[in-house]
């Protein structure tokens, strides 16, 4: 009886052995599958960062999105950090614009190849504001997951490290943020 005993304390061991390997072995896999996406996505958030900078976005929106735009003759836009909108409405309202309100449509094919607002394929709205340059689905994306990761629900305050993520090349104009 005694032997028995043993040997199904073996097993027993034996198990919890394999099973803390196993277990080891795919928290390794799952935490080298998401340094792997942070990495792409941080590259995709940069992306979209480049496209906000070369688009036009902050001249009405400001370099932060909080409303504090950068050219007197632009539209004043929205403030984007304490915004509602998932990325879905962001998409749309960038592909689209919102017409009679400032917001330009970045979608070249906005309203003639892709429908918008409930609207018939056709001509643009007559009250859309026009974009300085358009910007492919790819580009739009990558604009909502800089948003996204960086902008939308991080209220009013800009903090110094968001200053340097948007002026990397010229930290001295972030001195005054904490």
């Amino acid at each position: 009886m005694m032997e028995n005993t043993s040997s199904r304390a073996d097993v027993d061991r034996t198990r919890v052995f394999y099973m803390r390997r196993l277990a080891l072995a795919l928290s390794v896999g799952v935490l080298a599958h998401a340094t792997t996406g942070f990495a792409q996505n941080e590259d995709r958030v940069k992306a979209g960062l480049m496209m906000w900078r070369n688009s036009g976005c902050a001249d009405c929106h400001g370099a932060f999105a909080d409303g504090e735009k950068q050219r007197d003759e632009s539209p004043t836009g929205a403030n984007l950090r304490t915004t509602r909108l998932d990325a879905a409405a962001l998409k749309q309202t960038l592909g689209c614009g919102r017409p009679g309100t400032g917001m330009p449509s970045f979608d070249e094919g906005a309203y003639t190849v892709r429908a918008c607002d409930g609207r018939a394929l056709g001509p643009p709205p007559n009250d859309l504001y026009p974009a300085p340059r358009t910007l492919t689905p790819d580009e739009i994306d990558a604009v909502v997951t800089y948003l996204q990761a960086r902008i939308v629900g991080k209220g009013r305050t800009i903090t110094k490290q968001e200053c340097l993520f948007y002026y990397a090349d010229q930290p001295d104009w972030c001195d005054e943020y904490k």
